[in-house]
């Protein structure tokens, strides 16, 4: 017995076969066959499948015995027998909607679509699709609303796996009465409110972590949960003769003292800028885009928790960005543009300038707001967040990029800031490239924010000492040259997207490499620039792209990325060659169409002259 304990897999399928054991007497079989086979044509035809993985495999006019079991992903009771077990579809790009024809599954107890591209809401009759689900995963989609109170009645639950979707409102506290649970994630979502106490498991705290408020036995106290303590009070109160008004009192102020703890715990500052702006919130939203709905400042401070801490998603030099939360379950981002100088008339200018601009590389700016000092911007929101999180996780192992998606993000990224500098009139340098203004949207295609903001930074913020003392590590970025001339150039841009490169390719950041040896106290580049030619691919590499048959395209890409990065500006290629030569490395895997291809008005430096580029005017753009 003590060596069966030992054996995880052994306990594994004695646990599947008292399972298939109970539910057999509960299951009917006869039409088992029938209803599975509607079941799997059903999801097929209410997924979008791009790259056609079920259309090429569920070939359904095999009729052999057990045909169905051979299908990709599908696993059955008995290998000669069309009755599905477990339905595992995950990391295959298919979109859409919750299949509800699932149920005609009957016998189903495992269902994983986990790591794709499905939206919507969970069905909240999910206990009626999925009656005997044992194992349900919906990971890593873009799933959406509540989580449905109906998950409770699924009796046989062990695993659920709801992380890193859009799930909004409470968890179901019913949840906890699940007896069988042993895993329960709801990571990166936009939950509030308590957790449930599960009655038989402790879920730990990781399980809930990065939502928007939660609260609750492993996580930080919940206002007015300590309802016991409360009517022990109310009693001493009463037996001591203590009016009911002083009663009522002591409560308001205890509950008041919560909620002013919770705030400051939400925002150490006290949020003292944005309490100065409620005067203005009838402040109405100017939106470039017809389709996005009229709004006001207040709106922008409701979705945004009045701009709390808790709702950053990323923080650059040009002020931090907030996930704005809409009650209809819309999702936008916002800007606080710190320390912009300019009077109302020139930042709308520029405004009416900037939202003119689009390219499907760039975040498209929907509209901007003036609030006394205050200036903000709205952005469509990225699903994906920056490209600096997918490559430097918090958790090392949760990277999950393969080469052909980094060089799709190269690409892309490149192509963006080519058009910038080359077709886009006037003419941007971006002068703040790192791989935190690259967002990634629902299909991971790169889109450059931030562009077109230098100019309307504080002056006195345009010197080399915010870069050392910058807020995410900018140095890391910083071409050479500038240094000595503290001026801006489209070769500077070359180099900061070199080091993005650098970062795609060994998965290290800009100033901190954790392959070099220890005694190594320098940046990528310098790192990258000491090593050999025939060291590159083995030692700079990031230690899961080689040995997969993409070693040539691995070298090409080192040789783009070390020429953007040589410390002589002039020998660095411009970002349309950039682009050809990426594009040229993608080839096979049509990243680009003819429709991406750039056609420069210019070629070379000659395109921005010096004496356009005044020195100590850094933030200006070539016009």
């Amino acid at each position: 017995m003590a060596s069966i304990e030992k054996n995880p897999m052994v306990v594994a399928h004695i646990f599947v076969w008292m399972v298939l054991v109970l539910l057999s007497s509960r299951i009917p079989v006869s039409d088992g066959t029938a209803t599975d086979i509607e079941c799997l044509k059903s999801i097929r035809e209410s997924l979008v499948d791009p790259n056609n993985y079920l259309n090429n495999t569920w070939d359904f006019s095999n009729k052999s015995e057990g045909f169905l079991c051979r299908f990709m992903g599908v696993e059955c009771w008995h290998p000669d027998e069309n009755r599905v077990l477990n339905i595992r579809l995950t990391d295959l790009g298919l979109k859409g909607q919750f299949p509800i024809g699932i149920q005609k599954c009957t016998s189903l107890t495992g269902l994983d679509l986990s790591h794709n591209k499905l939206s919507g809401s969970i069905p909240e009759n999910i206990s009626k699709i999925l009656p005997y689900v044992v194992t349900f995963d919906l990971s890593f989609n873009n799933f959406s609303g509540g989580i449905p109170r109906d998950l409770a009645n699924c009796s046989f639950l062990n695993e659920l796996k709801l992380d890193n979707n859009r799930l909004t409102g409470n968890i179901p506290l019913k949840l906890g009465l699940l007896d069988r649970i042993k895993t329960f994630t709801v990571t990166n979502n936009l939950l509030s409110g308590p957790i449930p106490t599960f009655t038989h498991n402790d879920i730990p705290a990781e399980s809930f972590a990065n939502n928007l408020d939660l609260c609750g036995k492993q996580l930080k106290p919940c206002p007015g949960v300590q309802r016991k303590s409360h009517v022990g009070v109310i009693a001493a109160a009463a037996a001591g003769g203590i009016t009911f008004t002083s009663i009522i009192v002591g409560i308001f102020l205890y509950y008041m003292s919560q909620g002013v703890a919770k705030r400051k715990a939400d925002d150490p500052e006290g949020n003292r800028w944005a309490k100065s702006i409620r005067g203005t919130k009838d402040i109405k939203v100017s939106m470039f885009e017809k389709s996005v709905s009229k709004m006001r400042l207040s709106d922008l401070m409701k979705a945004t928790n009045d701009f709390s801490n808790n709702n950053i998603i990323g923080a650059g030099r040009t002020g931090p960005m907030y996930k704005a939360v809409f009650s209809e379950g819309r999702f936008l981002m916002v800007k606080r543009l710190q320390d912009s100088q300019h009077l109302e008339k020139e930042f709308v200018s520029e405004m009416n300038t900037l939202g003119n601009v689009k390219h499907r590389n760039l975040v498209p700016l929907l509209g901007f707001c003036v609030a006394k000092k205050e200036r903000f911007l709205v952005y469509k929101f990225m699903e994906n967040g920056t490209l600096y999180d997918k490559l430097h996780p918090v958790e090392p192992e949760i990277r999950n990029m393969d080469w052909p998606l980094r060089l799709k993000i190269a690409i892309g990224a490149a192509r963006g800031l080519a058009w910038l500098h080359h077709n886009c009139n006037p003419r941007i340098i971006h002068r703040n490239i790192s791989s935190k203004c690259i967002l990634l949207d629902d299909d991971f295609e790169p889109k450059l924010s931030d562009f077109g903001l230098a100019r309307l930074m504080n002056p006195i913020d345009t010197h080399l000492s915010t870069f050392v003392n910058g807020e995410f590590g900018d140095l890391g970025y910083v071409a050479p040259e500038y240094h000595r001339t503290l001026v801006a150039t489209p070769k500077g841009d070359v180099y900061s997207f070199g080091i993005v490169l650098l970062e795609l390719i060994t998965g290290e950041k800009p100033t901190h490499v954790a392959n070099a040896p220890e005694t190594f106290r320098g940046s990528l580049a310098e790192w990258i620039r000491q090593l050999s030619d025939d060291l590159l691919l083995h030692t700079a590499v990031d230690k899961t792209l080689p040995g997969n048959g993409f070693d040539h395209e691995l070298n090409q890409f080192l040789k783009v990325a070390c020429k953007c990065v040589v410390e002589n500006a002039k020998e660095r290629p411009t970002m349309f060659e950039v682009h050809q030569l990426l594009g040229a490395i993608g080839e096979r895997y049509h990243f680009t169409t003819e429709d991406d291809i750039i056609l420069p008005s210019f070629t070379g430096d000659t395109a921005f002259p010096d004496e356009l580029i005044v020195a100590n005017e850094v933030t200006r753009e070539v016009d």
